[in-house]
């Protein structure tokens, strides 16, 4: 678990990547409706607790890590297909504004036990124990 200013620079880091990829989204000349409409689309990935936690983090965290989008981009750009970056942009702004948030990568112990800390409400050390 992260804390103090490694945790609010991973924050800033999330934020960073928000503006970087909405300025970017922004110069390929994109509707904005589109952006508002798939910015929620990697949550679909909360889908995979309905298979307990273990599965749940893992789908979660390939929705919300920036290898699956950032490879998904290259090959784009490297296949003639750069049209298509701007769905890419889409899910790292997400991940951005996620991250920004406070929102981490899950561990297996919990939806609201991330490498940034713990989500939701606050946590005693004995919740901590019984999850």
């Amino acid at each position: 678990m992260t804390h103090g200013m490694v945790r609010l620079w991973l924050r800033a880091e999330g934020l960073a990547v928000l503006a970087g990829s909405t300025w970017l989204y922004a110069q390929h000349e994109q509707s904005w409706g589109m952006l508002a409409l798939l910015f929620l689309v990697p949550d679909l990935s909360f889908a995979g607790y309905l298979g307990g936690p273990r599965l749940g983090a893992i789908v979660y965290d390939c929705a919300h890590s920036y290898v699956l989008p950032l490879g998904s981009g290259m090959a784009l750009a490297a296949s003639g297909n750069a049209d298509k970056l701007p769905f890419v942009l889409i899910w790292t702004a997400h991940i951005g504004f996620d991250r920004a948030l406070g929102y981490g990568l899950k561990y297996p112990t919990g939806f609201g036990d991330t490498h940034l800390g713990p989500t939701g409400r606050a946590r005693t050390p004995e919740s901590s124990a019984a999850a």
